[in-house]
């Protein structure tokens, strides 16, 4: 069977050939720990961590590279951001389209009795309203979070005008950029944040495991991995210099050198992978919106959203929809998508939602063809009560 992959929300597929060489070379020839010794070959691991700084601080408009801290992943970094700026009895503003990412630090930090947590839903067109960001601002409030780009419905939030609130209050501000770096607009700067937590395998194209997070200079976030950093090693004190003090231990020399490649391949490449994007999603919510039993959830602002188009058919089960259609040839995504106050806006929370996302390396021809598959299985489905 072919498969016909649409599930890029996940992880990107297939990668640049450049970001595979990258790994097999960093694993192959130029295998050393970065930062810990002096020959030519650990020399050029630390040039090329660095380079990756310098890749990602361009995408992202940083004003240094030395602002770029990598981590696990994107979800390593969100844990680095909440744990290292919200003290204890700290507030935090978040919105209800956030991942597990974000919800089940705070939830744990809750529970444990450490901070006081309010969710801002948003409106019926599915974008959160900046004034209720503004309504909940508390003496105490610590930190204010919002995903740039909703896993479940693909919509752009208004990262800018909470940016401004935040600024204007001495706030400090994290995006979740994990759906949105690499595949749309990201610029620190414009959005005012203090934090901007990336994943390195979607948007940015790199392998898995692979992720960072934006530290504004002069934001100073208390580490909550320490370790040996190859740095004051006379010290048993975390440094203070970052990005040091945010990266205890070996780094991912080989998943950094793909993404390296991952990185410069998406921004050289960026103003025909957001138009391509935005084309075929444009077409895979004009087809999915004409089959009369298909219900959409991403909202119609085709300037507000990126490649995620989240649906149901009938009355099925989203797991059942998406096993047929995965039968039919095509991967893609079922269920809550790790994202429950999404799923309570969109009254979704009995069977969850089939999300289908397009990446750079689909085809028109393969969105033609996935609609037509939903429209034949569509037919095989009573009326929707």
């Amino acid at each position: 069977m072919n498969e016909i992959y649409l599930d890029h929300a996940a992880t990107s597929h297939p990668k640049p050939k450049e970001v595979i060489s990258a790994v097999v070379k960093a694993l192959s020839e130029g295998n050393a720990n970065p930062g810990r010794s002096g020959y030519p070959r650990a020399i050029q691991a630390s040039n090329t961590i660095f380079e990756a700084r310098r890749a990602l601080s361009e995408i992202l408009n940083a004003n240094d590279p030395m602002e770029i801290a990598f981590t696990y992943n994107c979800t390593d970094a969100i844990n680095l951001a909440i744990k290292g700026t919200v003290p204890k009895g700290g507030h935090v503003i978040v919105s209800a389209l956030e991942h597990n990412s974000v919800l089940r630090v705070l939830g744990e930090m809750k529970r444990a009795c450490e901070i006081e947590m309010e969710i801002v839903f948003p409106k019926k067109n599915g974008y959160i309203d900046p004034k209720e960001y503004l309504k909940r601002v508390k003496r105490n409030t610590a930190l204010m979070i919002l995903t740039h780009a909703s896993n479940v419905t693909g919509a752009i939030q208004p990262v800018d005008a909470i940016g401004c609130i935040a600024k204007s209050m001495g706030i400090p501000f994290l995006i979740d950029g994990a759906q949105a770096a690499g595949e749309t607009e990201t610029d620190v700067q414009k959005h005012k944040c203090d934090l901007y937590a990336f994943a390195g395998h979607k948007g940015l194209l790199g392998p898995q495991g692979t992720g960072g997070l934006y530290v504004k200079s002069g934001c100073l976030l208390k580490p909550f991995r320490v370790g040996g950093t190859g740095s004051a090693s006379e010290s048993i004190y975390q440094p203070y210099d970052v990005p040091d003090r945010y990266e205890a231990g070996t780094m991912n020399l080989p998943g950094i050198s793909g993404l390296l490649e991952g990185a410069k391949y998406a921004f050289k490449h960026k103003k025909e992978i957001y138009e391509k994007i935005r084309f075929l999603t444009d077409a895979l919510y004009e087809g999915l919106s004409s089959i009369r039993d298909v219900t959409i959830y991403t909202p119609p602002n085709a300037a507000f959203r990126t490649g995620v188009i989240s649906f149901n058919i009938g009355d099925m089960s989203s797991q059942d929809a998406a096993q047929q259609l995965y039968e039919s040839g095509f991967c893609i995504r079922s269920g809550l998508h790790c994202a429950p106050y999404a799923h309570a806006f969109l009254n979704t929370q009995s069977r969850g939602a089939v999300r289908a996302s397009v990446g750079y390396s689909n085809t028109f021809y393969e969105i033609e063809s996935f609609i037509e598959s939903v429209y034949l299985l569509s037919k095989t489905q009573g009326p929707t009560r």
